[in-house]
């Protein structure tokens, strides 16, 4: 995620009385305060979780689920997010804070949505977007067992790679490989003056995010929490990096050294050296040993094919409003995901951004679109850079990264694809996983 400007990082830092409030006859004014007070009691369930005598945080659980080999323990572990579930949607009833929310915005949008808008800026209809939504889902559906998996055993399906890998990345090492990787790209990240804030602490920010902490000179800062290591958190970590990169590029006079945070276009562009990490040659170079490539590939979608889920539920959730957030929820995962329907647990209720930041989801399903075509192109035109390419950092700043608010992210990406935006990249791509068998 980029910056966390629409709310305020240390806000629930005091403690949240989190008892069930009424929704009814909600007002704009009380729309505001439902969904600040929500996204505090989310994130106080979301850093404070309790399993077997430990305390845990929302990442740590769902790390240790693709980790964990007993299916007794893994359904425990994802039990064991039911009280961030309903801090959220409470028990799916009417007026859980949820579904209040969602009829307080659709009044408030008056039929333009977030997640309209999002496609619009790219130039993609809402519609198509909507269908090519849909046909990531498929493609994945495709490569997957027919068979339908309970929900901590699809993680634990798709955490193979983590299983391999994760034992190669102690905590104390997230922050090495991740600047050895983009020093390998000529991304020096000292000489760029990134810093990082990866300890938890009571009353930090739920939500993994990197924004200015300097503008002159310019200085990155990350901020998350990790108390594991593992491949999943370096993952994020090299996400999170990738918008320090994207931050310390930006060359434009004073008036537009921003980024537009928040736009699909800055998600998508902080995954085009992190989606390397899940080919071997990137995993024997950085962590000496490599997961099957059918694992590995698994392990890239599955969190993509989850945020095109998450995605397309906003859709469906603010089209229909008075229909169980649950039963949506449902649908979309039986059908392409194949996993168990369990319409009783809000268990989509795991994302901070499906409270405060409507939409935001759509930034990282129609990002994995757009950043396959962007990086299908520059590999087209450059070559490979798993192993590190010392020019690339300077060659994709001068054409990606450096403009700010110069210029408007669809010219950017027009003018450096030579067309508007496609779907065919990622589905190319995706196919690689049934190939892989």
């Amino acid at each position: 995620m980029g910056s966390a400007a629409q709310s305020n990082p240390e806000a629930a830092a005091k403690p949240v009385d989190c008892q069930p409030a009424s929704t009814e006859g909600l007002a704009s004014a009380a729309l505001d305060s439902l969904t600040r007070h929500t996204f505090e009691c989310y994130g106080a369930a979301a850093r404070r979780i309790l399993f077997e005598g430990d305390t845990l945080d929302r990442l740590s659980i769902l790390g240790l689920l693709g980790r964990t080999d007993d299916p007794a323990r893994r359904q425990r572990l994802f039990l064991a997010l039911e009280p961030v579930w309903r801090s959220v949607n409470g028990d799916d009833r009417d007026a859980s804070p949820f579904r209040a929310m969602a009829r307080g915005r659709v009044r408030r949008w008056a039929g333009a949505t977030p997640m309209a808008a999002r496609a619009r800026s790219l130039g993609v209809t809402p519609e198509i977007l909507e269908k090519w939504l849909v046909s990531v889902l498929e493609a994945w559906r495709a490569g997957m067992p027919d068979t339908l998996l309970e929900p901590w055993d699809f993680y634990y399906l798709t955490g193979a790679a983590s299983r391999e890998l994760s034992s190669r990345v102690p905590l104390d090492s997230l922050t090495a490989v991740t600047g050895r990787y983009y020093g390998s790209l000529g991304a020096d990240l000292a000489r760029l003056r990134v810093h990082f804030d990866l300890v938890p602490r009571p009353g930090k920010y739920p939500i993994s995010f990197t924004d200015f902490g300097g503008r002159n000179p310019v200085e990155p800062w990350i901020f998350t929490s990790y108390r594991i290591g593992g491949i999943d958190n370096l993952g994020e970590l090299l996400h999170e990096t990738g918008h320090a990169v994207h931050i310390a590029a930006i060359r434009t006079r004073p008036a537009y050294l921003d980024w537009p945070d928040s736009d699909t276009f800055t998600e998508a562009i902080a995954d085009i050296a992190y989606l390397e990490m899940f080919e071997p040659r990137w995993q024997r170079k950085f962590l000496g040993a490599t997961a099957p490539l059918d694992a590995s590939l698994r392990a890239k979608y599955s969190g993509i094919v989850m945020d095109v889920a998450w995605s397309l539920f906003e859709i469906r959730a603010y089209r229909n409003p008075e229909t169980s957030p649950n039963q949506i929820w449902t649908e979309i995962t039986s059908r392409y995901l194949r996993i168990r329907p369990h319409p009783e647990w809000s268990w989509w209720a795991m994302r901070g951004q499906l409270v405060d930041s409507p939409g935001y989801m759509l930034n990282y399903a129609f990002g994995a679109i757009l950043i396959a075509d962007i990086r299908a192109r520059l590999i087209s035109v450059r070559g490979r850079f798993t192993a590190g390419d010392a020019g690339w950092y300077p060659w994709v700043s001068a054409r990606l990264y450096r403009f700010g608010h110069e210029r408007p992210a669809r010219k950017v990406v027009e003018d450096f694809l030579g067309r508007p935006v496609g779907v065919s990249a990622i589905l190319a791509d995706m196919a690689r996983i049934r190939g892989a068998h």
